[in-house]
């Protein structure tokens, strides 16, 4: 197995410390696992480097951030127990494909969300296709995002979308701010489903793109849909696994 460690936190660094006198770590291309000791933040970043790299090897995350929620408890007795009771946890990325204003496509992985948000303060003005079929003509306000089930209790849920269980096959297709069309909350949409948004104004509203943290200024036409065969798995104590957390998460 290997450490990795969010070197800009002396808390990790002091912690991959004790672990490394108690346990034996290889290098992370040797290893056929991770140990990822830091915060939501570090695992998110970490999961994006291992997509880019295609070294997709198992992690366990040991928590040193403040929510924790991709991460089990920190302690340093019993990991190889815990690791060998650790239940996995199969997630599966969103791909998007955004179009800026100069005609180039950039292409970026999502575990949480895809968002398009207005770059100024005009609001954004976008058209929703889904499958090919119109759906949302005109859509005035800050923007719109579609959040994966592990996305769907953090930005998702802070704009109001619903929260989806971890086993259940759909995506949210949730709007930020808008004033038309009035009343839209959303909406559920198999996984399987390809979402295209277009920017009708992009000269006087702007709207830029960004999949989880990769953002792509001016953008003229966004798709988004998710990625079968880029699996990412992470592991979970039994008693604290993720399909429970946002269960949970549901009642709060």
């Amino acid at each position: 197995m290997a450490l990795i460690v969010d070197t800009s936190s002396r808390r990790a660094r002091d912690a991959a410390t004790t672990l490394g006198s108690r346990y034996s770590f290889v290098e992370e291309a040797d290893a056929d696992l991770g140990v990822v000791v830091g915060g939501d933040g570090f695992m998110l970043r970490t999961l994006h480097r291992l997509l880019d790299t295609g070294h997709r090897l198992p992690v366990y995350g040991l928590n040193l951030g403040t929510v924790g929620f991709l991460l089990n408890s920190f302690e340093v007795e019993g990991l190889g127990e815990r690791l060998a009771d650790a239940e996995p946890t199969v997630l599966h990325p969103l791909r998007m494909r955004a179009e800026a204003e100069d005609g180039r496509e950039s292409v970026y992985l999502a575990v949480n969300e895809v968002s398009l948000l207005r770059a100024s303060a005009q609001s954004a003005h976008v058209r929703i296709t889904v499958d090919g079929q119109l759906q949302v003509e005109d859509l005035y306000g800050d923007g719109v995002m579609v959040a994966t089930s592990a996305g769907s209790t953090a930005y998702n849920r802070s704009a109001g979308g619903p929260i989806i269980p971890l086993s259940a096959p759909l995506l949210a297709l949730t709007p930020l701010a808008v004033f038309a069309p009035r009343g839209w909350k959303g909406a559920l949409l198999d996984a399987d489903t390809t979402v295209h948004v277009e920017v009708l104004d992009p000269a006087k509203r702007p709207v830029y793109a960004a999949a989880d943290h990769h953002e792509v200024g001016r953008v003229h036409a966004v798709s988004i849909s998710q990625v079968r065969d880029a699996d990412l798995t992470l592991l979970f104590d039994p008693h604290h696994t993720l399909e429970g957390r946002i269960l949970r998460e549901q009642f709060r």
